[in-house]
């Protein structure tokens, strides 16, 4: 009964760490483009 506990434990930790790499993943490259433009001054008004 013990082992069975433990081991749905170990899925459901599994499971969390995935998305969590996927949300890293997923996340982190759209910030990180969003810094750049932003230090290129993409998002600045153009002075006409």
């Amino acid at each position: 009964m013990k082992n069975k506990q433990s081991k749905k434990n170990n899925v459901l930790g599994e499971k969390n760490t995935a998305k969590l790499v996927l949300f890293i993943f997923g996340i982190g490259p759209i910030i990180g483009i969003i810094i750049f433009l932003y230090i290129k001054g993409f998002f600045n008004s153009p002075n006409i």
